[in-house]
């Protein structure tokens, strides 16, 4: 049987969160769903999940979007791991990152938080950071504004225009990461943009 992957993108639920920097994580699943003409439902574990296939017949992908504030995370994370068996090496984290600049994507695997409270509290939750991240990049503030006041204002006009590159690139990251694993994946979108 096929590898089952669980890709969370980590965000805030509900409207007043919905384009903000933080939700990019959840930008980008709702892309990976779209791909496959697929809706979100509820799950039991207190997430909206998605159950498709990177492509037909392939390995099994568990879309999901916690339904829980970013800071809170692990709790449906865990619940997910569990229900569907899934290994944390096989779990892939979605999230803006305030160190990355805008509209750059950094995959990694394993390794600490960086001060994400999502991530921290996600490795927390499973007992092991062992798992895949697809940064994406938000860029820190300018000037003196709070990083926590940064991440839940809404993107920019300069950068809504460039957002759909960004989070379709990030799905792309996605995957290929669970396709051809993570070197490949970093070679490719580590790479300057041209």
């Amino acid at each position: 049987m096929a590898h089952v992957w669980l890709i969370v993108g980590l965000g805030n639920p509900g409207p007043r969160y919905a384009a903000t920097r933080h939700n990019v994580g959840q930008l980008v699943v709702d892309e990976l769903a779209a791909r496959r003409s697929e809706s979100f439902r509820a799950h039991k574990a207190n997430a909206r999940v998605v159950e498709t296939w990177l492509r037909p017949g392939g390995t099994k992908l568990v879309l999901a979007k916690p339904n829980t504030f970013m800071n809170v995370s692990g709790g449906p994370v865990a619940g997910l791991v569990k229900f569907y068996g899934v290994e944390p090496e096989n779990v892939v984290l979605v999230h803006d990152e305030l160190d990355i600049p805008f509209d750059t994507i950094k995959l990694k695997t394993g390794g600490g938080h960086g001060g994400h409270n999502g991530v921290r509290d996600v490795a927390k939750a499973l007992d092991s950071g062992d798992f895949a991240r697809v940064r994406v990049g938000i860029g820190r503030p300018v000037g003196r504004q709070d990083p926590a006041d940064w991440v839940l204002d809404p993107f920019g006009p300069a950068e809504r225009k460039n957002l759909p590159i960004l989070v379709g690139d990030a799905a792309d990251a996605v995957e290929q990461l669970v396709d051809e694993g993570l070197l490949a994946a970093q070679q490719k979108h580590h790479a300057p943009r041209v």
